[in-house]
């Protein structure tokens, strides 16, 4: 699938780093390092724009070297890039460590995931059918 993309940073366009990856680096746009102090988010800019065809949508997911190494991960995640969003897109990164972390311009900070959705419409009925599940859910079918 094609996707028109505007890319106003002097970085690479995300890619898929091997054959099976589903999700594409995104790097942070900066003209200044960005310290994060524990327990601070902060916006992140790439310098992309996307243009998703009706049907899709893209994801920015944490990284999970990021996650596991320093405590950073994405606040929102996953974020929701609509098909109809035309703006730049940003990382709401968010630091879970005691230890401050510093963003370097290029710095891959997070994934983009593209997938297919179903846009669905309500149906109003008196009661749903019913399954060997039912109403249990947060732990209901066992720990095994």
């Amino acid at each position: 699938m094609e996707v028109r993309i505007v890319n106003q940073s002097h970085h690479p366009l995300p890619a898929y780093a091997t054959l099976g990856a589903s999700g594409m680096d995104l790097r942070a746009l900066t003209p200044l390092p960005i310290r994060l102090s524990s327990g601070q988010r902060i916006l992140i800019a790439t310098g992309i724009s996307i243009a998703l065809p009706q049907g899709y949508e893209a994801q920015v997911r944490p990284r999970s070297g990021l996650a596991l190494h320093h405590g950073i991960t994405v606040l929102n995640s996953p974020g929701t890039i609509d098909a109809d969003y035309r703006g730049e897109i940003k990382v709401l990164l968010i630091n879970l460590s005691d230890q401050p972390f510093v963003v370097q311009d290029g710095d891959r900070i997070a994934q983009l995931v593209v997938s297919k959705y179903a846009s669905i419409l309500w149906k109003v009925v008196p009661v749903l059918d019913q399954t060997a599940r039912g109403t249990g859910g947060h732990g209901s079918t066992g720990r095994d």
